[in-house]
This record gives structure tokens, C-alpha cells and sequence, in this order.
């Protein structure tokens, strides 16, 4: 069996992707799906201090890109909306893995406000018609009876609860997005071609679709890593992972200092040589987004690059240690740091308030050369190309300066 270093392990994860190396040539709209595709799922949050989540991992990957192309392929029906690792645009392939939650969501827990349907049934049936027959709709075209205005999630007006059943249960769709707002409308408008007495795949074909989805983006696995990315069972998938070795579709390995094995998706043999040789290197610096599928799971990401890390936006603000909205700064295959940063759009300003270096990294001139040059790129990106810095290593505000 194939014997490999961490670091070889987290070039094959960093290959699978796509951060292996730097984007070779301008990102073009096919190159929008084809990443999506490459990391089965990109998960969707609001929050734009910089920007919007799935924007920004697209961009570590793709380097300049216009936005819209994303929103002109959920418009298109070449992604759809659902409950995947959280809430996730998906190829259009994966939409009949998903259907079976649809039509049975009683397993989905709080995605699924059960209650709710069934005390509104008939309310919910009565805006499922209206969509049906006067077509889309958004959550801010119902006005609260009341007037008031809501104190926050636990306080929505019921039509919005109502779009989010009716969302979960597969009755509604995204279509598309406009200025971020999901618009509503009817399955059979969104994916006219789907039947599914003659699509739905069978049942038991979807565990191990969606294990080898899992496989191909991760590119190295582990049974502990498996449930995470798409919020399967959590449970030891060791069998499985075992069965497709057995099928070819893994190959065993073992990665110096850690206990449990490993496996490469057969995908990323052509690099296992390099990776063997301990010449498999990430040239890639970048920052990351929160929600990137490389640090979405704390503990994978702690195994993988040493390197603990939790979204604190959700955390009280005197409870934060590195701040609301945390970058992690990938460089040459490590993550070296994280950069609390918000763009100033209306004054053209890319904030960084704070970077946070790693313990044992050395923020020396070339470290510097390379994290300013990613900032400067995704301060243009955002059209906000004035970098203002808080508090940072001194070699890393020269390098931004140009002194």
C-alpha cells in the first residue's frame, strides 16, 4: 500500500478542488459549472461584508468571474436549490438524488417545519394554487397583516414559512435570483421534463451516488469525513468506502501519522507518483470563504491543515476571538492564516481589520509578496481596490503598499 505524507494529502484534497494551481487563463460562464461540478455542491449564505459566499468560492478557484453567471445558471436550470450539506446550489444531475427527501422530508428535522404544514395545510395548498396559476412569486411580495416588522427569523409572516415548506417538499423551486431573493415558482415551470415515475433513480442508488460525489470533491477520504458533506447518517462508513476500493473506484493509502485509513478517488491517480515523491505542491494563495467546502468541517480541516477554525458571525460579539467574518488565507498548501475583512463598497475600500497569523508561521517577505497580491485581487474583484489595513505583520503592510 501507497504511503503518503500529510502534505501529499493535502495537495490530492487541494487538486480535487480546484486549488491545486492558479486559474491558467480569464474564467469564462462554462467554467462557473464546471467548478460547482468539480466540488458537487456550493453552499449558499447571505451575509455580504464581503462577498456572498458563494461568490467568493467560486472566485479562490476561478480568479475573476462575473457574478451573474451563477444566477444566469440557476435561471437556466443547470443548478436548483435544496437542503444538500446545508442549503447548496447543485447540478441539475444531483436533482434526483434530493427528490426522494422532497417527497418524504419528515427526516429533515428543522429544514422541515412539520408542524407548521400540517396546522396551515389548507393556507399552504391555497398559495400553492396562486403560484400555479398567476406564476412566481418572492417572500417580499406578502405584506404582514399587521404591518409590523419582524424581530428576526423566530418572527417571519407566515407566507414566508409557508415558500419554505412548500420549497423543502420539492412543490416549489428556485427559478432564479434577483438581487440575491429567491424567486418561487412551481416545480413542473422550473424542470418541465421531470416525471418521476420515470426519472426518480431507485433508492438504493442513491447512498452510493452520493458517496462517490463526496469522494471525487474531497479526492482524499476518510470514513470519518464522509457523512459531513452532504449531512448523510452520521455513522462510520468504513464498509463502503471499503466496497469501492474493492470496485477500483479507491485507491488505499497510508498517510503518515494518522490512525484511520485512507483512500484517493480514482479520479486523482495520474498525481498519485507526485504525491508519492513528495513533489505534489499547491502554488495557490488565496482567501477563503467561510463556507468553502475545504474548511466547512472542523474536524477534516483540522486533520488536514492543522488548523482549527469556526464561523463566528454567529457568534456573540465579546465571545469572538478573530472576528465576524473570518477569511482563512490558503497559501502553497497551508492555511497560514485568517483576515477579518469587509468591503466598503460605496468608498471603494477593502478593509483588512485584522490578519491573524498562525502560530509557528513566519511572516516573512515572500509569505507577504504572495497574500498581498491575493488581497489586491480580491479587493479589485469587489470594486473596492483601496486597501486600508487595521492591524497586520509589518512585512505584509509593506507588501501592500508597494514599498
Amino acid at each position: 500500500m501507497l504511503t503518503l505524507s500529510p502534505a501529499a494529502a493535502r495537495a490530492l484534497h487541494l487538486a480535487a478542488q480546484g486549488l491545486l494551481t492558479p486559474p491558467r487563463r480569464k474564467a469564462t460562464k462554462a467554467d462557473v459549472l464546471d467548478t460547482i461540478r468539480r466540488m458537487a455542491q456550493l453552499q449558499i449564505d447571505t451575509i455580504h461584508v464581503v462577498a456572498r459566499s458563494p461568490y467568493l468560492v467560486l472566485f479562490s478557484r476561478l480568479g475573476d468571474f462575473a457574478p451573474q453567471w451563477l444566477d444566469e445558471h440557476l435561471a437556466e436550470a443547470r443548478l436548483f436549490e435544496y437542503w444538500s450539506h446545508e442549503a447548496c446550489f447543485l447540478p441539475i444531475e444531483q436533482f434526483g438524488l434530493m427528490r426522494y427527501k422532497m417527497l418524504d422530508p419528515s427526516g429533515m428535522g428543522w429544514k422541515y417545519a412539520a408542524e407548521w404544514h400540517e396546522q396551515n395545510r389548507a393556507e399552504i395548498e391555497r398559495m400553492l394554487a396562486r403560484i400555479r396559476d398567476e406564476g412566481p412569486v418572492r417572500s417580499a411580495d406578502f405584506i404582514r397583516e399587521d404591518g409590523a416588522k419582524g424581530n428576526g427569523w423566530w418572527d417571519r409572516k407566515p407566507e414566508k414559512k409557508h415558500l419554505e415548506v412548500l420549497f423543502t417538499t420539492g412543490d416549489l423551486m428556485v427559478s432564479e435570483r434577483r438581487n440575491f431573493q429567491r424567486i418561487y415558482d412551481v416545480r413542473e415551470r422550473v424542470l418541465p421534463g421531470w416525471d418521476d415515475a420515470r426519472d426518480l433513480p431507485p433508492r438504493d442508488a442513491v447512498l452510493p451516488a452520493l458517496l462517490d460525489y463526496t469522494c471525487r470533491a474531497l479526492g482524499i477520504v476518510r470514513a470519518d469525513w464522509v457523512a459531513d458533506y452532504y449531512r448523510l447518517p452520521r455513522r462510520s462508513y468504513r464498509a463502503e468506502l471499503e466496497r469501492l476500493a474493492d470496485a477500483g473506484e479507491l485507491i488505499p493509502v497510508e498517510i503518515a501519522d494518522w490512525k484511520e485509513p485512507a483512500y484517493v478517488h480514482r479520479s486523482l491517480e495520474a498525481l498519485l507518483p507526485a504525491a508519492a515523491a513528495d513533489t505534489l505542491r499547491s502554488t495557490v494563495t488565496t482567501l477563503l470563504s467561510p463556507f468553502d467546502p475545504v474548511v466547512w468541517d472542523r474536524r477534516r480541516a483540522s486533520t488536514l491543515f492543522g488548523f482549527d477554525y469556526t464561523i463566528e458571525c454567529y457568534t456573540p460579539a465579546h465571545k469572538r476571538r478573530y472576528g465576524y467574518f473570518c477569511l482563512p488565507v490558503l497559501h502553497r498548501g497551508r492555511l497560514i492564516g485568517r483576515v477579518d475583512a469587509k468591503a466598503h463598497r460605496a468608498l471603494g475600500t477593502f478593509e483588512l481589520k485584522t490578519v491573524h497569523v498562525e502560530p509557528g508561521v513566519r511572516f516573512g517577505t515572500g509569505l507577504a509578496a504572495d497574500v498581498a497580491k491575493a488581497v489586491k485581487r480580491l479587493a479589485a474583484w469587489h470594486g473596492t481596490p483601496e486597501v486600508t489595513v487595521a492591524h497586520a505583520p509589518a512585512e505584509l503592510v509593506k507588501a501592500l503598499s508597494g514599498a
